[in-house]
């Protein structure tokens, strides 16, 4: 009985973990929207970032970092980030 228990527990533990994604909280300085192309687990995909607003994004994915590419070269984040944007840059932010 211990063992079917403690297997049930892995399982739903490694299952929660598989579905993971990277959450960002932003503020767009900039007046326009910006859509960026991120590369997280082998694929790409689009985010956008609503123009002069803060908000947050997630990105979906098994991972817990992603990399956003800017005009200003590519940027890591990692869950839970805090980033701003200003003239198509990512800086972060405590």
């Amino acid at each position: 009985m211990k063992k079917i228990t403690m297997s049930a527990m892995l399982i739903a533990l490694l299952g929660i973990n598989a579905f993971a994604a990277v959450y960002i909280k932003y503020y767009n300085k900039d007046s326009q929207q910006h859509v960026f192309t991120v590369k997280m687990d082998g694929h790409t995909k689009q985010v956008t970032f609503n123009g002069s607003t803060s908000g947050a994004t997630s990105i979906d994915g098994s991972g817990t970092k992603a990399i956003v590419q800017t005009k200003c070269g590519d940027v890591e984040v990692v869950n839970d980030s805090k980033i701003e944007i200003k003239d198509g840059c990512i800086k972060f932010v405590k």
